[in-house]
């Protein structure tokens, strides 16, 4: 089982924090792993929305990390499910407002099958550290926009 979480204070409301992440387009902004990524035609707004996501992997080699939003709560909870790549862990993003600022928790969970599962829990864990310590690159791009 591999497990991330981190908190970050943004100096933005609420609303536009929530926005920008819900947006998984302007993923490529903030998150350099990140190579392309495009949302998936004819699936809904909101709950159910699929993300089709292209990550830099070990050596630059291109992974698949496609996700969908499987709960939402508007200002206040994006929950995903990874459905591509070798692993699919869940990520939550809880939103606080905090007046003119938002306080953003940002979770990653991924519980191995098997054999395989053990043995790349290491680099996923590793991977998620990694994604989590980016909610400091979103603090530095949405306070840089105004």
């Amino acid at each position: 089982m591999a497990h991330a979480e981190g908190n970050v204070t943004i100096n933005r409301p609420v609303a536009d924090v929530f926005a920008f992440i819900l947006d998984g387009t302007k993923n490529p902004l903030w998150r350099p792993a990140v190579s392309d990524i495009e949302r998936v035609a004819g699936k809904p707004d909101g709950v159910g929305a699929v993300f089709k996501q292209g990550v830099k992997g070990p050596g630059g080699r291109h992974i698949d990390a496609d996700y969908e939003i499987i709960e939402l709560k508007p200002n206040e909870t994006i929950k995903f499910q990874v459905i591509a790549g070798p692993a699919r862990p869940t990520g939550t993003y809880e939103f606080k407002s905090l007046g003119d600022s938002t306080s953003v928790k940002f979770t990653l969970h991924y519980d191995g099958k098997g054999l395989m599962g053990w043995l790349m829990d290491g680099m996923i864990n590793r991977t998620m550290q990694g994604e989590v310590a980016m909610l400091s690159n979103l603090k530095t791009y949405l306070e840089g926009q105004h």
